[in-house]
């Protein structure tokens, strides 16, 4: 089953949809596999899908600031569009909604 699902790159930012209901340590290390399969130089920011996760733990965040980390510095974006309550939870909670922004 594969972790990112319809990954391309538009004009420079990469759009791809997360299709697991976790992103936890099992699905964590596939899923930095596929962003490496799908990454290209001219990527500057980055829009994930994530209507499908209904869970995410601390793998599943580090994965998360591992692209954030991969961008440029100074114009660095991560878009989380679609992300539902306990997801978002989490990400507050870690503060991170500064870092990533969180879109309906």
């Amino acid at each position: 089953m594969s972790i990112v699902i319809e990954g391309q790159t538009v004009e420079g930012t990469l759009r791809a949809e997360v299709g697991v209901a976790r992103l936890d340590a099992a699905s964590s290390r596939d899923f930095k596999k596929e962003i490496d399969s799908i990454w290209s130089d001219g990527v500057t920011a980055v829009e994930f899908d994530f209507s499908k996760v209904d869970f995410i733990d601390s793998s599943g965040v580090g994965a998360l600031l591992g692209v954030y980390k991969r961008l440029p510095q100074g114009s660095a974006s991560v878009r989380l569009l679609k992300v539902k309550a306990p997801v978002q939870s989490v990400i507050e909670l870690l503060r991170l909604h500064r870092i990533f922004e969180i879109a309906a």
